[in-house]
């Protein structure tokens, strides 16, 4: 008599897997029984505590970055919408006051080191609460410097505190949300922070007209303050502790090594660049000859930063469905579509120049930050903190160097400029595309439950 045949249970076949760099399927094999990782971080334990789409952790989550955002970019660009004011009150010239803008981004970018730095002992949620608070202080301060070296000074100060919350906040989100749900959860990040920048702006320069500067400064840091209590206790804890891998994995060598991330964060530099510069400027050509409009209309431009709200949301989650290099790539073509739009001296070409240009600088930024946790893979938070640098760096280099182009060439030199970096921007996003597309090392995620793998 045969014995019986032992029955094989077959596995069950695995699941498709979509790149995160390109967006197409990837049948590279899975290894089971080992750990995953997500942004250097083991997961196996950490994984079902993490932040997923449709969950009330996840909401709760989004919100509160969404306060950090609005409270910290109201705050930041606080200046913008009142340059001419204060450079009538201090005597200074269109390029000098711009630094009010230009020293808060400067140091912002020179402080994003150290505040990774404390983040890594202190913790990223104590970080960015205080670094909230503190800039809520200084801008008040602010509204009361006796003189313009005084009021430069604590625009520093500001952008310094507010590395804190920017360049812990990103890193912070990768960490902490489910891959799934990383795309959505950066856009609406993003969305945010472009959400303060219009409130911010837009509060500013009305108050601004009715009374003057310093009041609206005092006004922008009470409703911070209201915001910031709120991200305070909305905040949920950190679903680990990411202090000693936070102090392990900051080697910038490693990092610049990451294969694409060099090209990946030269976008930022450049975009951000430009569009600081354009809203800079366009304040000072929108009060002057032939548009003449009174300052509380001239700040309605800024209504333009709804677009970027709205557009960072949709890329995001674009990015999640097709990939990202299609969204990235589109999103700068559109930005310098917007940029042509502005040159004519007609103001409703120059406003919906403006919109275009706008949501294409955002869908751009949601993307390429949202990306970056993924090409920096082990070293998440260090490239996230990179990101920042870059990003402010290329707004404070830029947003005061353009001012010698206004200066001699009026709104044609700006727009001129401007589009240099953005077509510089585009062509790095072509190589990031590209090497995505024809890297071996391709990073992938499974499409059934959206879980990490290398």
């Amino acid at each position: 008599m045969s014995s019986p045949r032992l029955s094989r249970r077959r596995s069950p076949p695995a699941p498709n897997r979509l790149c995160t760099t390109t967006g197409e399927t990837c049948h590279k094999r899975v290894r089971t029984g080992v750990p995953r990782v997500w942004g250097g971080r083991v997961t196996t334990s950490v994984e079902t505590r993490l932040h997923r789409p449709g969950t009330a952790s996840y909401r709760r989550f989004n919100a509160a970055m969404v306060l950090a955002g609005l409270a910290g970019f109201g705050i930041l660009y606080a200046a913008q919408p009142v340059l001419p004011l204060i450079g009538h009150e201090f005597g200074v010239s269109p390029a000098r006051a711009s630094l009010a803008v230009s020293a808060s981004t400067g140091a912002l970018a020179v402080a994003v080191v150290p505040a990774a730095a404390v983040a890594a002992r202190w913790g990223r949620v104590r970080t960015m609460r205080a670094g909230l608070v503190a800039a809520v202080l200084l801008t008040a301060l602010a509204a009361v410097a006796p003189t313009y070296a005084v009021l430069v000074v604590l625009r520093v100060l500001a952008g310094a505190a507010l590395a804190g919350v920017v360049a812990v906040a990103m890193g912070h989100v990768g960490s902490e949300m489910h891959p799934a749900g990383l795309g959505s959860a950066m856009g609406l990040f993003v969305a945010g922070n472009s959400l303060g920048g219009v409130s911010g702006r837009l509060l500013g320069a009305a108050v601004a007209d009715l009374a003057s500067w310093r009041v609206a400064f005092a006004v922008l840091a009470a409703c911070a303050l209201a915001i910031t209590v709120a991200f305070w206790r909305l905040l949920p804890d950190p679903v680990a502790d990411h202090r000693a891998q936070d102090r392990g994995r900051t080697r910038w060598v490693e990092v610049a090594r990451r294969p694409g991330l060099l090209s990946l964060l030269s976008i930022p530099f450049l975009l951000m660049g430009g569009f600081v510069a354009v809203y800079n400027y366009l304040g000072f050509r929108l009060v002057a000859d032939p548009f003449s409009l009174p300052l509380a209309v001239a700040g309605l431009v800024f209504l333009a930063y709804l677009a970027g709200t709205v557009s960072a949301a949709v890329a995001g989650r674009l990015a999640d469905a097709f990939g990202r290099p299609p969204v990235l790539v589109g999103s700068v073509v559109v930005s310098a579509a917007g940029l042509a739009l502005t040159l004519p001296d007609r103001l409703p070409l120059v406003v919906a120049g403006l919109v275009v240009y706008t949501a294409g600088f955002f869908g751009a930024h949601a993307t390429a930050s949202g990306w970056v946790p993924v090409v920096a893979g082990p070293y998440a938070g260090v490239g996230a903190a990179a990101y920042v640098c870059s990003y402010y760096a290329g707004s404070s280099v830029f947003g005061a160097a353009l001012g010698v182009a206004w200066t001699g060439s009026g709104w044609a030199g700006v727009a001129g400029s401007v589009g240099v970096l953005t077509l510089l921007g585009l062509a790095a996003a072509t190589v990031v595309t590209v090497r995505a597309r024809t890297t071996r090392d391709c990073q992938c995620v499974l499409s059934a439950s959206g879980d990490r793998v290398t």
